[in-house]
This record gives C-alpha cells, sequence and structure tokens, in this order.
C-alpha cells in the first residue's frame, strides 16, 4: 500500500445520484433544509457539522463515514464540512450556507475528486459556500443579533469550541448594542422528528437494500456445511454487499453457530460450525447512507432436528403474530406485545416456563418468565442508522407509554429465544439460539415488507442451504 491520506468517497455521491435517477427517486435535500428551517424561530441560526475522519493507526484512517443528520440535510459526503442554516426573517428568506474543503489539485491526486465550495454550491442547491477555514470569519457576521442558536452540544468537541468562542466574541460587543443569541435549542429533536418518517424515496432505497440483504443471506446459505469457520460465511454476506453496490456492512456482521447463538451480540465468528449445528446470522448492508437489518437461523446441515424446528416455528409464529399487529395508529408496543404473547405460549407449552407456576401467559408475563429465554424487544426504527433515531414514546402525549404507528415509519421485526443450559430447562433445546428479523414500512394499510428476498420458512431454508456444493 501506497502513502495514505484522508480519503473521502467522493464517488458516493454521484453513484448515489445515478441509481436514484434511474429508479426515479431524486433526494430533495433542499426541501429538507426549508423544512427545519420553517420549523426554527425566526431570525435563529443553525449550525451542523458532519462527523470528522477518525485514525486507525499511523497514517491510515477508518472509511470515512458521514453524519448521518448532516447527510439527511445536505447529500454532502466530504469531511471536514459544515451547514449553517439562517432561518427567515421579515422579508429575508431562509439561506443555507455549506463550508467545506476547498479544491485542492494535489490532495486530490492522492485522495480523489474535491467539490470544492462552488461546485459545492452548484450541486446541492447551497445559497453560499464558502471554503471550511473561513468559518469563523463568516460566523462573525452571522451570529450578531440572531434570536437562537440551533446547535447539537457536545456532539463534537471541536465544534463545540468553536461555537463558544463565537459567543463570547458576539458577547463582547454589547457595548456597540449587538446581542449575542439569547435562546440555545438542541437541533436534534427536530430532526430526529423529520428522520423518522421515511419519505418514497428513502423507501425505494431501503427496499433496495433490504434486497441485496436478503441475496446475501441466501447466499450465506447455500454455501453452508459443516466444518466451514463462521467466519467464511460472513465472507459471502460482505462479496454480495459489495458486489451489488453497498459500500458497507450497517454493522458487525453477527455470524453465531451452536451456543454462539444465545449471544446477542457475538461477532468474533471464528468457530468451526460442527455437523448439527444452527447458525444464527445477522447481517445487513448500508445502501447509499440507508441500512437494512436482517436475521435469519438455519441447520449448517439443510436440516433441523426436530427440537430445532419446535423452537424456530415458535419464533417464526412469533413473528407473524407481530406483522398482524403493525398498521397506522396502533401503538409501537403492539408488534412487540403480539410477539411475546405467542413466545411465551410456547415457553410455557414446551417446558421452558414452569406452567405449574403461573396460571396465564399473563401472570408469566407480568412476572418476566420469559426473561431467561427472551430478553430483548421485538424491533427498533431503521434508517439511516441501524438503530435509527426517533423518540419510541409519543412526543404529543409523554404521558403514554408508546407512541401511534404512522405510514413511512421503518421498524424491524425480530423475536427470538435463547436457551442457554439451566436446571429445570429441558435438555434437549440446549445452546439454541434462535432469532428471524426483517424490515417492514409502515402503509396507509398496514406495512410492506422489505427484506422478502431472504428465505425464511423451514421448507425454503431446507432446499437451499448447502445447495453450492450440491
Amino acid at each position: 500500500m501506497g502513502q495514505c491520506g484522508h480519503r473521502a468517497p467522493a464517488g458516493r455521491t454521484e453513484r448515489a445520484a445515478r441509481f436514484q435517477a434511474e429508479s426515479g427517486h431524486l433526494m430533495d435535500y433542499a426541501a429538507r433544509r426549508a423544512r427545519l428551517a420553517a420549523q426554527m424561530q425566526e431570525g435563529s441560526v443553525a449550525v451542523l457539522a458532519t462527523a470528522p475522519e477518525v485514525a486507525r493507526n499511523a497514517d491510515s484512517d477508518y472509511p470515512y463515514r458521514h453524519d448521518s443528520h448532516f447527510y439527511y440535510l445536505t447529500g454532502f459526503t466530504e469531511p471536514e464540512s459544515v451547514l449553517v442554516l439562517v432561518a427567515a426573517q421579515g422579508d429575508k428568506p431562509a439561506r443555507a450556507i455549506l463550508f467545506c474543503r476547498e479544491k485542492n489539485v494535489e490532495r486530490e491526486i492522492w485522495d480523489g475528486y474535491r467539490h470544492g465550495p462552488e461546485a459545492a454550491r452548484t450541486a446541492f442547491g447551497f445559497d453560499d459556500a464558502y471554503p471550511i477555514g473561513e468559518l469563523d470569519t463568516h460566523m462573525a457576521r452571522i451570529l450578531p443579533n440572531a434570536s437562537a442558536l440551533y446547535y447539537a452540544l457536545a456532539s463534537n468537541a471541536a465544534l463545540d469550541a468553536q461555537v463558544t468562542s463565537w459567543i463570547k466574541a458576539v458577547r463582547a460587543q454589547g457595548r456597540t448594542g449587538t446581542t449575542a443569541p439569547g435562546t440555545f435549542v438542541n437541533l436534534l429533536p427536530l430532526l430526529d422528528e423529520m428522520r423518522l418518517v421515511k419519505d418514497a424515496d428513502e423507501q425505494a432505497l431501503m427496499l433496495r437494500a433490504g434486497d441485496i440483504s436478503g441475496g446475501a443471506h441466501a447466499r450465506a446459505m447455500r454455501a453452508a456445511r459443516p466444518g466451514m469457520f463462521e467466519y467464511e460465511l460472513e465472507a459471502e454476506l460482505l462479496y454480495a454487499f459489495r458486489k451489488n453496490g453497498a459500500q458497507f456492512p450497517a454493522y458487525t456482521p453477527i455470524v453465531a453457530s451452536g451456543p454462539n447463538a444465545c449471544v446477542l451480540h457475538y461477532n468474533v465468528n471464528d468457530r468451526q460450525m460442527q455437523d448439527g449445528d444452527l447458525v444464527l446470522i445477522d447481517a445487513g448492508c448500508e445502501l447509499d447512507g440507508y441500512a437494512s437489518d436482517i436475521t435469519r437461523t438455519f441447520p449448517v446441515n439443510g436440516r433441523f432436528t426436530e427440537a430445532q424446528r419446535t423452537l424456530y416455528e415458535l419464533v417464526l409464529a412469533a413473528q407473524d403474530a407481530a406483522f398482524a399487529a403493525i398498521a397506522p395508529g396502533r401503538p409501537y408496543s403492539a408488534f412487540h406485545e403480539a410477539a411475546l404473547r405467542v413466545l411465551v405460549q410456547g415457553m410455557l407449552d414446551l417446558g421452558l416456563v414452569d406452567a405449574s407456576t403461573y396460571a396465564n401467559v399473563d401472570d408469566a408475563i407480568a412476572a418476566k418468565a420469559h426473561v431467561p429465554f427472551y430478553m430483548h424487544g421485538t424491533g427498533h426504527w431503521l434508517g439511516m442508522d441501524v438503530h435509527d433515531v426517533g423518540a419510541y414514546r409519543d412526543v404529543t402525549h409523554p404521558d403514554k407509554p408508546s407512541r401511534p404507528l404512522v405510514p413511512g415509519m421503518v421498524v424491524t421485526v425480530e423475536p427470538g429465544i435463547y436457551v442457554r443450559p439451566a436446571a429445570g430447562v429441558p435438555e434437549r433445546f440446549w445452546h439454541i439460539g434462535i432469532r428471524i428479523e426483517d424490515d417492514v414500512v409502515v402503509t396507509a394499510d398496514g406495512y410492506r415488507l422489505l427484506t422478502a428476498s431472504a428465505p425464511k420458512t423451514v421448507a425454503e431454508i431446507e432446499a437451499i442451504v448447502g445447495t453450492a456444493h450440491g
């Protein structure tokens, strides 16, 4: 490898635009900026920076990944960038200003294309754009007499220090009649709520991400056989992600065979898989800034044992119950509660939970008897982040435990069961860990499955596992 420098994925913006154009969907970042500015106090200013580059070791950086909030408002993927929004005041319209790296032919030889302020202004629809080195100078004229400052405090230590210096400098001008912003507002909750509901463009992109990830899971199933190492299946997933245009895995893949499947966030992925093992794979790609999140569990040798099939079909039934509980107006918590009832009834029927101790499912749930076998929720928001932003409680009625679902929300649906050896637990179920996870978008009449390309039923799984070696 030659000398390393700071590398920005400049081509991602162009490739994303090309995909969106081909699919008929174009992200309207300017419209998002306008929506945010309309929620801001008249004459206020918002400041939002992208993520910094992070050194991996010596002169090599980790692969760069932009800040999700920044990308949501700009579509701009280069590091060392700051967005400033100035809200409308009187007859002055709102303005969006980008600060970014200057054009630098020498650095482009090493690191790749840079837009530079002028090209970025034109390509991404900003009102103005300036070199990042001029940020302090321009804020010295933008902040005086601003009514409020919208900012994500403690998200970026370097920018925190800059913002503090700006405020001090404006306050020092007090004798001239200049005032510093008197109100400071956390910018993130506004953006969280905006991002929570995905528009048609975002949904189309997430459907494509889900299709790529589902195909990757199918590829891993076809490749699986006893004697392989977990990391060999991980390699199949990563190959399929990149082969189909995804830039990254959305998170570190989990390939957990045998007893490892009972460790929720296992990701060492180095165990040799044995005949008779189940393997739980939790993996999804990130495509143009949007995540997918799929889990499948299957027998390495292509055939479920009776005990494995019994628990697998229980988890599958729980997922079906969860799907049936997803609809606009239903509380977010409803699909977890539906899945949990199915799982707990199964635990009682199978002897995982002592049926003689509890009068019914409700009693067992109230006593949290299921927690040794099912200790997580049945889903989470999904979007630009795999655990995406947005409040789970009703923001308009904080006393309510769960907000209602609305069309455009995207959730994962991921019931599971994990059986570790313990006294009183039927031995035939020991070391079996099963999770089944799909991504759905809430629609006007229910939901749409985004991850249908990943085989899921017992018949589908047994028909595909190991066929790459047939």
